[in-house]
């Protein structure tokens, strides 16, 4: 009879494929093109986290939005220049010029002859400030609300429901305003509470329903079999994979609220001086807009392109965390 037996060395392909079984192909199956094991599956971060790396538009925002929290968190690193000092002697004919970078003049002067640069610069604290409070505030609020109503349903669901669905028939700006007028003395944490007052019911519906799907899930159901207690349940189970929705929604917010402080500040409702802001120096350059643009143009600018960097952000996140959208 002919020998059967193949040396090591001399079987094919197939035959080596053969002998190795389903163990070994399920062993190549997890080995990269390169033959480097890609290890254990990534997580729903680890994706996201890995979609947003090959996202141009996600490096924009993040470098906009470090450049900005650098400026708002150092003024005095990029101007030189006292933002409260006038002088009259600029009054509005000091344009802008390229001349001295990072100098009092290269935005020019507004009409009480202080530096429009400095003015841009030092107000970016106040707005990040607002914008990063407000949506602290109603993330926690509205998300510790959101949760309990979709974990526990009952009458706890219906209660919080019928408060959120009063507040959420109160205009927003309508019901700040009424909200600021109460108040003499406008500093930041003021607008701070009277956005976040009416501004977290958001928050709390897509909670409720991230919860509500989440509770329903297996693991959650094996927890509870196991024994694991509401507090263990809601934090390690529910709360992370409930908590996707919420982020997105709440960093394409924190833009919304910087744009409501500075309306607020324009109508003269909002921060009020001393306090730089962009809205107040807005609010003051109205009246010169058709013979000096540029007093108005930059802190415009900037608040623009501030609430552009947000907004950019959560929809890069968004598109990251929702598996349809990639």
């Amino acid at each position: 009879m002919p020998d059967m037996t193949k040396s090591q060395s001399g079987g094919t392909a197939v035959d080596t494929a053969a002998e190795d079984g389903p163990l070994q192909a399920a062993a190549d199956a997890v080995l990269a093109p390169g033959g480097v094991s890609q290890g254990k599956p990534r997580s729903l971060w680890g994706d996201a986290w890995y979609e947003l790396r090959h996202r141009p538009l996600f490096w924009v925002s993040a470098v906009l939005l470090v450049l900005l929290l650098a400026i708002a968190a150092f003024p005095g690193m990029f101007t030189g220049a006292d933002p409260r000092n006038g002088d009259l002697t600029n009054h509005f004919l000091t344009k802008p010029e390229l001349t001295h970078f990072f100098q009092a003049d290269w935005f020019g002067y507004d009409g009480q002859g202080r530096s429009i640069y400095a003015r841009v610069i030092y107000g970016t604290r106040a707005s990040i400030m607002v914008g990063v409070g407000v949506t602290a505030v109603v993330t926690l609020v509205g998300g510790l609300l959101g949760m309990a109503a979709g974990y526990f349903g009952g009458w706890i669901d219906s209660i919080i429901s019928r408060i959120v669905d009063i507040f959420f028939g109160l205009p927003f700006l309508l019901g700040s305003m009424v909200v600021l007028n109460a108040f003499t003395e406008r500093k930041v944490y003021v607008v701070i509470a009277a956005l976040a007052f009416l501004g977290w019911t958001t928050i709390a519906r897509v909670m409720r329903s991230s919860v509500i799907t989440a509770k329903q899930a297996d693991y959650v159901t094996a927890a509870r079999a196991l024994g694991a207690g509401t507090g263990r349940i809601l934090f390690r189970h529910v709360l992370p994979n409930a908590l996707a929705p919420t982020i997105v929604v709440a960093t394409i917010a924190l833009g919304a609220y910087i744009s409501a402080e500075a309306t607020l500040s324009f109508l003269g409702l909002g921060l009020a001086d001393p306090t730089i802001s962009w809205g107040i120096d807005i609010s003051d350059a109205k009246d010169a807009i058709r013979d000096n643009p540029h007093v108005m143009l930059f802190p415009a600018g900037m608040l623009s392109l501030t609430v552009f960097a947000f907004i950019t952000l959560g929809d890069a996140v968004r598109d990251a965390l929702d598996p349809k959208l990639r």
